[in-house]
């Protein structure tokens, strides 16, 4: 049966779908697997086709996020390792983390890195990493991050230990730590981004915006979709309006509002397996 479209912007695409999905329904429980039929049902709840849901499941198996499990004449799915890592980090930033640094303590972390011309592959991951981390490019080999930031594991697992140096310091007061953010981050996109989310989102009163198991992945995705390129800079050196403020209260009030429903419905729908040792 069709069912309403949820509230949003321009539709999620599958991939963050289905990463809020199994973060919100897998990564907690027991290792299990997820039969293909219950993903099909619930992603098509949130607007995805079904054959963009199986395209979706094969390329996620093909990257290493996802393992298939036959049972029977039955295809399940189950989280990897890397996948695993990936989404409680991701939980970290999204449940635990406050999009609005009220308590920075002045430090900075510095990262200065010299990579050969033709590690174009290996720029690329460190730069995406370092976005992810809360970092900004200050010039083009020195990116620089609010607080305390522990990247060793990051730089070890991109096998660039040896083309990276790392520091902590404080701003001198000759530093003009507003201009420094202006040139170092995109602060009219970032507070686009809340803005957008605002706006999608703020009307949705009391937890009431249709399909609950749906409303919930599409809010979720959508969030860590804005929150992802937001470096949490303090909140002394931002614009007193700042949309951080706005947009998380709106978040935190409709995931409280379809947390009971969402999982109930998901317990109804979901037909799961233990997960295999690979």
């Amino acid at each position: 049966m069709p069912f309403p479209e949820p509230p949003g912007g321009s539709p999620s695409r599958p991939q963050s779908l289905m990463l809020a999905f199994f973060g919100e329904h897998v990564l907690d429980e027991r290792p299990l697997c997820v039969y293909s039929g219950s993903i099909i049902d619930v992603l098509g709840r949130a607007g995805v086709g079904e054959q963009a849901v199986r395209s979706t499941l094969t390329r996620m198996v093909n990257r290493g996020l996802l393992q298939r499990q036959r049972q029977g004449r039955k295809m399940y799915f189950g989280l990897t390792p890397h996948a695993t890592q990936i989404l409680h980090d991701g939980g970290e930033r999204i449940w635990k983390t406050s999009a609005v640094n009220d308590d920075w303590d002045g430090t900075w972390t510095l990262l200065g890195f010299s990579l050969p011309e033709s590690w174009q592959r290996q720029r690329h991951d460190l730069r995406s990493r370092l976005i992810w981390s809360g970092f900004g490019p200050l010039y083009s080999g020195l990116w620089i991050a609010p607080a305390d930031v522990d990247i060793t594991d990051i730089v070890a697992e991109l096998g660039l230990a040896a083309h990276v140096k790392i520091f902590h310091a404080r701003a001198d007061d000759a530093t003009d730590i507003d201009l420094m953010i202006r040139d170092a981050w995109d602060l009219d996109g970032v507070a686009a981004r809340y803005l957008t989310f605002e706006k999608n989102w703020s009307a949705c009163p009391g937890g009431d915006c249709g399909d609950p198991i749906a409303t919930r992945l599409r809010l979720v995705a959508e969030w860590l979709g804005t929150i992802r390129t937001d470096p949490r800079l303090p909140a002394r050196h931002l614009p007193s309006d700042w949309p951080a403020h706005a947009a998380e209260e709106t978040f935190r009030r409709i995931a409280a509002d379809t947390r009971t429903t969402a999982s109930r419905l998901a317990a109804e729908l979901l037909e799961t397996v233990p997960l295999r040792p690979s």
